[in-house]
């Protein structure tokens, strides 16, 4: 103990803080629990103007443990910030006087409309990029953003365990890796020879999601894919801020820790930055980084289409995008240039677009054009990106992107805060630290082919003025059936109509339910080549289509069928399905006795009749009933 004192007091002299005794006389009397580092990290904190934080700081003897707890708090987040803690408490006090002082992040600057990629499913072009994203999908990397639970959905999972609809079960997490599994088998056939052979998928988690992500990986295999494959990046959260002079927030529960917050999923960058998978990509020969949230349950269904944008168009960065309404409440993609002539382009905020166009020489803002669609188009939050720029970018900031700060104030003097804040970062806010070189575009598609993300509890989603998306597990299940079925129609397949029904006070239109594994459907010329004759679903059947090589040649359904095939098997489906098929139950969300993934979407499948076929083994079959 006296050894350990004298090293921390030989430490304290060398970095010059003579007047600890009066700067926090309560850590002075406590020097001899440190250790050299530690009485660095109380310096800098002191340097800081943090000295409140050992205020409460009892005598030697009393509460040891939670004092080296304190500590060992500190060097985390110290650690898991590029620039260290000193680099955040800097920048929260400049972004904090700049909120204070009501500054304009886009003082200055113009906007316009950035030049980008318009597609349209099905037709020769798109079919084009389609098949280049497969083309290049070898030599991709995918990093799922996975930190949050589904609370916001009424539901206590993880969110990437939630099933994306009800007639397979499959969830979120299943879905994704299969379709990547399905992306590397494609693109090895099409280009052998020619780099890697394994696509990996970069999950980032949270202290709340890593230990259940990682379990429901291990409980299921990987869900096909090589554990080598999957890597786990676990984000830390950032500390809390008390006052526009950035005093770091105590725990109102426990004195000896910091108060913490996550802090955006922007981190995703600083976390592929220090644990070096970006250097190991690029240095394997990747191409192209994918990120991706973690419940649009259509996002495969534009991937390869957009991985063949920014492989012909050379983009270092491209955001997808769908076409929005003008003043809807999403992200516009937009260009902006300075004054002084510098530009990017990067997601506006709805709120933030509108003023800024009307402060631009716009008088009627953020309006629809002749399309019906504002030239802006919504941000979905799915971007790729070229290995190699982003690598020599993040080279240079260390992974940290521009941060923002929301602080909730008291009153008008802007002076005390409701509640701590903290600062917080996007991962699309990437391309504001991107020089006017940079390639940087955009890929439209339309929303029903590529985004209904689960985000709303029915409660929420309820109260959604009519017309707007709900953006529920009941709209997201119904948005999938709605996208199988026209892509079934431009296929060839005469389907039924939709009805409309209303579930948890949410009105949807209901399509029949059909549901393909990835490896069936990964492309429209995948699903175009399986589909033959005159094939017809009625708008009350089911259909599950589960393995590679299942043709539909002649079908005429009308009830429920469910295909399961190994790889091999080969097997050709015609003739009239006709029983009493999967009928929709209305469940009412606050039905306790009924599992929440199955009341926040307001109904279930109930399985009166089906004809059901598997095929274990390899060879040609025929099913014709």
């Amino acid at each position: 103990m006296a050894a350990a004192a004298a090293a921390a007091a030989d430490a304290l002299s060398k970095l010059s803080i003579d007047d600890l005794a009066s700067a926090a006389p309560n850590l002075h009397k406590n020097l001899s629990l440190l250790s050299p580092d530690q009485v660095e990290l109380a310096k800098m904190l002191l340097d800081l103007n943090q000295a409140h934080l050992f205020e409460h700081w009892p005598e030697p003897g009393v509460d040891d443990d939670g004092k080296r707890a304190f500590f060992e708090q500190v060097s985390r987040l110290n650690a898991s910030y590029p620039g260290g803690l000193a680099s955040y408490i800097t920048t929260a006090q400049e972004l904090l006087a700049d909120s204070k002082a009501g500054k304009n992040p886009y003082d200055g600057f113009s906007p316009s409309v950035p030049s980008g990629e318009i597609l349209n499913f099905g037709d020769e072009n798109f079919i084009q990029f389609e098949n280049a994203g497969v083309r290049e999908a070898r030599k991709a990397a995918f990093v799922l953003v996975a930190g949050g639970l589904g609370e916001r959905l009424g539901y206590n999972g993880i969110k990437v365990a939630l099933p994306l609809e009800s007639t397979t079960g499959t969830c979120f997490l299943q879905h994704y890796i299969e379709s990547i599994l399905a992306l590397q088998d494609a693109s090895c056939r099409l280009s052998q020879g020619e780099g890697p052979t394994e696509i990996p998928l970069a999950i980032m988690t949270s202290d709340d999601t890593h230990s259940r992500t990682t379990k429901l990986l291990e409980d299921n295999a990987y869900f096909g894919m090589k554990p080598s494959q999957v890597k786990m990046m676990k984000q830390e959260k950032v500390a809390c801020l008390d006052d526009n002079d950035a005093r770091l927030a105590v725990d109102p529960n426990n004195k000896f820790q910091i108060q913490t917050k996550p802090h955006g999923h922007g981190d995703v960058h600083s976390l592929l930055y220090s644990t070096g998978l970006l250097k190991e990509w690029h240095a394997a020969g990747r191409k192209w980084v994918l990120f991706f949230q973690d419940t649009n349950g259509l996002l495969f269904k534009a991937v390869p289409s957009a991985l063949g944008v920014s492989a012909i168009k050379e983009y270092h960065v491209n955001s997808l995008a769908v076409p929005r309404k003008a003043k809807e409440a999403i992200g516009g993609i937009t260009k902006l240039t300075h004054k002084d002539g510098r530009s990017m382009v990067i997601n506006v905020e709805y709120n933030q677009l509108d003023p800024l166009l009307r402060a631009s020489g716009y008088p009627d803002g953020d309006v629809n054009n002749e399309t019906g669609y504002s030239p802006f188009p919504g941000n979905i939050n799915q971007l790729i990106f070229e290995i190699g720029h982003y690598l020599e970018e993040l080279s240079k900031t260390g992974g940290s992107i521009k941060e923002f700060v929301n602080p909730k104030y008291k009153d008008s003097t802007k002076t005390a805060f409701k509640s701590s804040t903290r600062l917080e970062c996007m991962m699309q806010d990437y391309p504001k630290t991107l020089p006017p070189s940079a390639r940087v575009g955009f890929t439209v598609m339309e929303a029903w082919l590529a985004y209904a993300p689960v985000k709303n509890n029915p409660e929420d989603a309820a109260k959604v003025p009519k017309g707007n998306p709900y953006h529920s597990a009941t709209s997201g299940e119904m948005a999938i059936y709605r996208a199988n079925s026209l892509i079934l129609r431009e296929a060839g397949v005469k389907v039924d109509d939709p009805v409309q029904d209303v579930f948890n006070g949410q009105e949807v239109d209901v399509w029949p339910r059909i549901a393909w594994s990835p490896k069936w459907g990964l492309t429209f010329s995948d699903i175009k080549s399986k589909v033959n004759g005159n094939c017809s679903i009625t708008g009350r059947s089911t259909i599950a289509i589960k393995g590679q090589s299942i043709f539909l040649q002649d079908l005429a359904l009308d009830g429920a069928l469910v295909i399961d095939a190994v790889d091999n098997a080969e097997v050709k489906v015609g003739g009239t399905v006709h029983n009493a098929g999967w009928t929709i139950e209305k469940v009412d969300y606050k039905d306790t006795s009924v599992p929440e993934e199955v009341r926040i979407r307001g109904f279930k499948m109930i399985k009166v009749e089906q004809l059901e076929k598997t095929y274990n083994e390899p060879g040609k079959y025929s099913l014709s009933p």
